[in-house]
């Protein structure tokens, strides 16, 4: 079973950058991913990036590519979501998410384990 904590959200204007991070622990000592998702309200559930249980491998959707990056502190058992060039479609409440496999397909619905989500606002 695994834990996760998101942190970091809050209100930043467009063209801004915030970085989130999900703090996670677990009960078991296999190796897991961890992706990001985030969601409107009245929308599906989009997933956004992902990264694999070494840290050395990443994978992004197009939408965010070149502007959200994800890493991963396995000394603070912590993974991040930098976000720059903040849109305004980017405000969501965002998720993160653990699965044993390393999602590498943009239409991943996620794995077992989500953490309670941490909100995003931009304002124009």
């Amino acid at each position: 079973q695994v834990q996760l904590v998101e942190s970091g959200g809050g209100l930043v204007q467009a063209g801004g950058s915030l970085r989130l991070s999900c703090a996670t622990s677990a009960r078991t000592s296999s190796p897991y991913a961890v992706a990001w998702f985030r969601q409107v309200p009245g929308k599906d559930r989009e997933f956004l990036a992902s990264i694999d249980a070494t840290g050395r491998s990443t994978y992004y959707v197009d939408s965010v590519k070149g502007r959200f990056t994800i890493s991963k502190d396995t000394a603070k058992n912590t993974v991040y979501l930098q976000m720059s060039s903040l849109k305004p479609e980017d405000t969501a409440i965002y998720y993160c998410n653990a699965d044993p496999q390393f999602p590498i397909s943009s239409d991943y619905l996620g794995g077992p384990y989500w953490g309670q989500g941490t909100r995003v606002t931009v304002s124009s």
